[in-house]
């Protein structure tokens, strides 16, 4: 097993590794997959040998943007949770969170659905499919019981775990993150793979960082939605590289995910919103500004 612990605009990629066949678990956002390429192509990775699989912990543009090119690439078949898949053969960018929050992959096929329950040898190993909900309604994460390794996807990082859509859009979303995190407790996890971040021991202590900030969420809505907002706002900076301070207002109008947000929840005019946020990324030196455009802080 090798990990390449990559960044927040791509997820970690997995590569379980064996004579029978290589799978990679994630391919990261659309534009880095040329690094990701390379990384498959090096010494740590596969070399010039064939990639026999790829698949996904769920279908978010961070971890299938590199979808497409792999798939070019090598020829492999991809398998992919089986709610997600009929999202992606009608390319339901709204479902997805592609243009709805100004986000971009390149299309591919399914080839393969994963379902909760299944049990498949990936890297000479035995990975429990289990179904993850919450932060994609369809996620699932793998499992191995026999050394405790769980490639958690965006279900668990070790300080929380991916945004989680407010209850006014999916009423089922912050419940089913719960139930997650109550079922990631009960498995003997010692080692946790997450989508973000390098991988981490003490998963009881991460899963009960995990349910407080649930239970924070569950007990005021209006913060968890401008936590969405702040979150997916400092993704598209990270792909964009800048956005012009003036036009900011326009953007957080004609982007569907900060339009519904404000309206349901928030209820600032464009101005007001695109102020608020500005000062508080800024305040938690996650972006800066320079020349009139605001940008990432790294």
């Amino acid at each position: 097993m090798r990990v390449f612990v990559r960044d927040w605009l791509s997820a970690n990629n997995v590569l379980l590794t064996s004579d029978e066949g290589h799978v990679l678990v994630d391919s990261g956002y659309g534009r880095h997959a040329p690094l990701t390429l390379a990384l498959l192509a090096s010494r740590e990775g596969i070399g010039a040998e064939p990639l026999s699989k790829l698949v996904n912990t769920h279908c978010h543009s961070d971890h299938m943007g590199g979808n497409a090119a792999i798939k070019s690439h090598y020829r492999c078949p991809v398998a992919v949770p089986a709610g997600e898949a009929e999202l992606i053969d009608r390319w339901d960018q709204k479902a997805l969170l592609l243009d709805y929050c100004d986000q971009r992959a390149e299309r591919f096929p399914v080839d393969e659905r994963l379902r909760g329950g299944e049990v498949h040898i990936w890297g000479e190993l035995e990975w429990q499919v289990l179904s993850a909900p919450g932060h994609d309604m369809h996620a699932v994460v793998f499992f191995n019981p026999e050394h405790g390794i769980l490639i958690s996807g965006d279900a668990l990082w070790q300080k929380g775990y991916g945004f989680v859509m407010p209850p006014a859009f999916d009423p089922d979303a912050l419940p089913a993150a719960r139930a997650t995190l109550e079922m990631l407790a009960r498995l003997d996890v010692s080692v946790v793979i997450p989508g973000h971040g390098a991988p981490f021991t003490r998963a009881s202590a991460a899963i009960e960082r995990a349910l407080h900030r649930t239970e924070s969420f569950a007990a005021d809505p209006v913060a968890m939605a401008w936590h969405g907002v702040k979150v997916i706002l400092v993704f598209a900076l990270l792909d964009r590289r800048r956005l012009e301070l003036a036009l900011l207002p326009e953007y957080v109008s004609r982007i569907g995910f900060y339009r519904d947000v404000n309206a349901c929840y928030l209820k600032l005019t464009p101005e007001d919103l695109a102020r608020r946020l500005v000062a508080e990324l800024i305040s938690s030196g996650a972006v800066r500004q320079e020349s009139g455009c605001l940008v990432p802080a790294s």
